[in-house]
């Protein structure tokens, strides 16, 4: 199990509950020894604490495995997993795998995002973030935070960081309009809640570049910023396109149970996989559809490891849930199209 998130550690957990340990071994590889949601990491970077428990903990009880190490490659043929650890690393072998690593910040498209740009899809990034802010307050206030991405990392990070740092001003920008697949009744919402907390909402705008103390649009005009923090988008490991079938953006193809469609002894869930949903279109990488890959993963290999008829899972992106600080929020409701509902809450 290649681990880094709520799909895999699901997974993880679900297989050592319904698998004999007296004919299973789980072994769970993961690079940091905390648990932390990935939907959760704006929270520190605004300056709250949050818990992000141990795996051991976590996993006390269930018989699994763990081994705290970055994998660094997978062999399908040789079926073994490369990892480096403080102790120099080595591999582990598998019968089966489950492939579930997530995504990371997509700080290779724009010019200057990996140099000047923060993000928040890790809690060591986020922390990162924190820091910098803090110094920021420090100067007595009025920094500048721009927030570069329409979609909900983008939303509810400019949210949060707007509502705890009261003292910088706060803005996002949004290649489209902020929440455009939200229905016109939540995206009214989401206007208020961003008048409210005096986030500088800029949109239809791209980036062309960031640098060190500002962003230059695709215009020819810059927007100043003590901190540029980039939401633009999220990319996957490069690790399984080394040797399995992926998506031009390297995300593992499979079938209806999650089973790679060129090794079959590997699964994948997550942000990691490309999968169609009942609707037959692509599911999206968020946390909403991510459970329910994992839910069809742990069917699937229970069922051959054990003989049993495999259940389909429902394949479904039905809700948005998004926070708007911390005393506000959406609940979008989605069709079986996945667009959204008139109806939210």
């Amino acid at each position: 199990m290649l681990s880094l998130g709520v799909a895999g550690a699901h997974v993880a957990g679900n297989l050592a509950r319904r698998l004999s340990p007296a004919d299973t071994e789980i072994t769970v590889v993961n690079a940091a020894p905390d648990f932390v949601q990935r939907m959760r990491p704006n929270q520190p970077a605004a300056g709250r604490d949050i818990e992000a428990p141990r795996l051991s903990d976590v996993f006390t009880g269930t018989g699994i495995r763990l081994r705290p190490a970055r994998v660094t490659a997978v062999d399908p043929e040789r079926q073994v997993v490369a990892v480096a650890d403080s102790d120099g690393g080595g591999e582990i072998d598998y019968d089966t795998l489950v492939y579930a690593l997530g995504s990371h910040s997509d700080d290779q498209s724009v010019p200057g995002v990996a140099e000047h740009a923060f993000d928040v899809a890790t809690r060591p990034s986020a922390l990162r973030l924190r820091e910098h802010l803090d110094n920021l307050d420090g100067r007595g206030g009025g920094g500048k935070v721009l927030v570069v991405g329409d979609g909900l990392t983008g939303i509810e990070t400019a949210t949060e960081i707007a509502e705890t740092r009261t003292g910088l001003s706060v803005a996002l920008l949004a290649r489209g309009e902020p929440g455009a697949r939200l229905s016109a009744g939540a995206r009214g919402q989401l206007r208020r809640a961003c008048d409210r907390l005096g986030i500088t909402v800029v949109e239809h705008t791209g980036v062309e570049a960031v640098e060190a103390m500002r962003a230059r649009c695709a215009d020819g005009t810059f927007l100043p910023a003590d901190a540029t923090v980039w939401t633009a988008g999220f990319a996957v490991s490069p690790i399984a396109a080394a040797g399995l079938e992926v998506t031009q953006n390297g995300r593992i193809v499979v079938d209806r149970t999650m089973r790679s469609v060129s090794h079959p002894n590997i699964y994948a869930v997550g942000d990691s996989v490309h999968t169609l949903g009942d609707n037959g279109l692509p599911l999206p990488m968020n946390c909403g559809s991510a459970g329910y890959t994992a839910r069809q993963a742990i069917e699937a290999i229970v069922g051959r490891l054990t003989g049993r008829e495999i259940a389909n899972r429902r394949l479904g992106y039905w809700y948005n849930a998004i926070s708007l600080g911390r005393h506000d929020g959406i609940l979008q409701l989605a069709d079986g199209a996945g667009q959204a509902k008139p109806h939210y809450i």
